[in-house]
C-alpha cells in the first residue's frame, strides 16, 4: 500500500521534540513492504490538520496518524478526521471505565475534558491503550484506511506492535517484500564514493543505491524487493559484493554500527589495549568509546592536558619542546603519544593538540589539529589537519577523524 504518517502537534514543528514516531512506523511499514511516500507533520490547527488529512486520503491507501487524541483543546485530532469522514464520534465504554478507574486507583479529580480521550469513530475498530489513556483506533473511509495512535512513543508502538502490525499482515497480501541495508563507509568522501561506484549506481534497478552522507562518513543504502525476504536478500548480497570489489578497503559495517564499535571490536580481536592524551578535544575520545559495552575490555584509560603546563607536568613533554615548536605542533603531538603509551602501558595511544577557536592561538589559526598515533613499537606518525566549523565542529571532527585513522592501521 502507498502509506502517509501525519505527526499531529505544535512541538514538533516548534522542534521541541523530534519526531521519531515517523521514522520508527517507516521502518516498520518497510519490512511489511508497504512503501511510505510521505511524511507529514501540522500544528494545532483545525483546519490545517483537516486540510492535511484531505490532502493524505487523495493520495495514500494507508495513512497513520500520530498525536492529537489528548484531553486538552489543542489535542484536535479526531475532530479534524471527522470533518473529512462525516462520521459521528461515540465515547468508547472500556476506554472510559479505564479512565475513570485510574483516577480512582490514583484519588485524583477527573475533570470533564478526560472523556474526550475516550472518544472513538462509531465505524472504527478500537485497540486499548495499556500504556496510557487514549485507545487506538482504525477506521476505513472511502478506499483509504486510517489509524490514530497516541503520539507519546511508547503508546504508539504498543498499539502498533499489538494490533496493527498484526491486522496489516492478516488483512492485506504483500506481493514482493522490501529489505534495506545500510552499508558505511569512511576515509573516502561522496563523490569519490559515488565516482569508484558509477557503473553500478547507473544500473541499478533492483536493488536500488541510495547515498548518504554524515558527518565525517558516507552511507550506501541498499534496497531490495523480492517474492520473499530470502530473495531479496540475496540480491542485497550480490549488490553488496560487487560494491565492496570496487571501495572495500573503506567499508567498515552495515546498518546501526558505529566507527567507535568497529574500532572497539577490531581491538578485541587483535588483543590489544588503547589510551589517550587529549587537549582540546577535553575527553571527547575516551568518552565515545567508553560509552560502549564492553571498553573495559580494550581500554586502559587516558589524560585530559589543556594547558601547556598539564603536558609539562602530567605527560613529561620537555619545556624546550614547547618552548621550541609549541604545543599545537607535530612534534607535541608525537611526544604525547609516545610517553602516554608507556604511561598507560597501552598497545595504542591516539593524541589531540590543536586550536578549535574562536581565537587564533601559537600562530594558527582555528581548525588547525595535529592528531598522533603510536601503535606498538612502529614508528610514530602524526597528521595534520584542517577542520572549517565552530568551536564544537572542531572537536567532533577531530574525534572521528581519529577514529578513522585507528581503524584503517588496525585493519591492515
Amino acid at each position: 500500500m502507498r502509506a502517509e504518517i501525519i505527526g499531529v502537534g505544535t512541538e514538533l514543528l516548534l522542534g521541541q521534540i523530534a519526531n521519531t514516531n515517523a521514522q520508527w512506523i517507516s521502518s516498520r511499514l518497510a519490512t511489511l513492504g508497504h512503501s511510505v511516500y510521505h511524511h507529514t507533520v501540522v500544528g494545532d490547527n483545525l483546519k490545517r490538520v483537516k486540510d492535511s488529512f484531505a490532502l493524505a486520503e487523495s493520495r495514500a491507501d494507508l495513512v497513520i496518524v500520530t498525536g492529537g487524541l489528548g484531553p486538552t483543546e489543542d489535542d484536535l485530532t479526531l475532530d479534524a478526521a471527522q470533518l473529512v469522514f462525516d462520521e459521528k464520534l461515540v465515547e468508547h465504554e472500556d476506554s472510559m471505565e479505564k479512565i475513570k478507574s485510574y483516577y480512582q486507583r490514583n484519588q485524583k479529580f477527573m475533570s470533564e475534558n478526560n472523556r474526550k480521550q475516550a472518544r472513538v469513530f462509531e465505524s472504527a475498530s478500537v485497540f486499548q491503550n495499556l500504556e496510557g489513556m487514549a485507545p487506538g483506533q482504525l477506521v476505513k473511509h472511502e478506499d483509504t484506511l486510517w489509524v490514530f495512535l497516541p503520539g507519546v512513543p511508547r503508546e504508539m508502538k504498543y498499539i502498533m506492535d499489538e494490533y496493527i502490525i498484526p491486522y496489516l499482515q492478516n488483512n492485506y497480501h504483500i506481493e514482493s517484500q522490501i529489505v534495506s541495508e545500510m552499508m558505511r563507509f569512511i576515509g573516502i568522501g561522496e563523490s569519490d564514493l559515488e565516482t569508484k561506484l558509477q557503473s553500478l549506481i547507473r544500473s541499478q534497478t533492483n536493488p536500488t543505491i541510495a547515498p548518504l552522507a554524515s558527518e565525517g562518513e558516507v552511507g550506501l543504502r541498499l534496497t531490495a524487493t523480492g517474492e520473499s525476504t530470502e530473495q531479496a536478500k540475496e540480491k542485497i548480497l550480490t549488490l553488496k559484493t560487487k560494491i565492496l570489489d570496487h571501495v572495500g578497503k573503506y567499508y567498515y559495517g552495515s546498518d546501526a554500527i558505529t566507527i567507535e564499535e568497529k574500532v572497539r571490536d577490531l581491538l578485541k580481536e587483535k588483543g590489544l589495549k588503547i589510551g589517550s592524551a587529549e587537549s582540546f578535544t577535553g575527553g571527547r575520545f575516551l568518552e565515545r568509546l567508553i560509552a560502549l559495552p564492553g571498553a573495559s575490555a580494550v581500554c586502559q584509560g587516558g589524560y585530559t592536558v589543556y594547558t601547556p603546563e598539564m603536558k609539562e607536568r602530567i605527560l613529561q613533554v620537555p619545556k624546550f619542546l614547547i618552548k621550541k615548536y609549541g604545543t599545537i605542533s607535530h612534534e607535541c603531538a608525537e611526544m604525547m603519544a609516545l610517553n602516554a603509551q608507556a604511561n598507560l602501558d597501552v598497545d595504542v595511544v591516539v593524541s589531540f593538540t590543536g586550536v578549535a577557536g574562536p581565537d587564533a592561538s601559537e600562530g594558527h589559526e582555528p581548525g588547525t589539529v595535529f592528531i598522533g598515533l603510536q601503535i606498538g613499537e612502529r614508528k610514530p606518525e602524526v597528521h595534520k589537519f584542517h577542520f572549517d566549523g565552530g568551536r564544537e565542529q572542531v572537536r567532533v571532527r577531530a574525534v572521528k577523524r581519529a577514529y578513522e585513522l585507528i581503524f584503517h592501521r588496525l585493519k591492515k
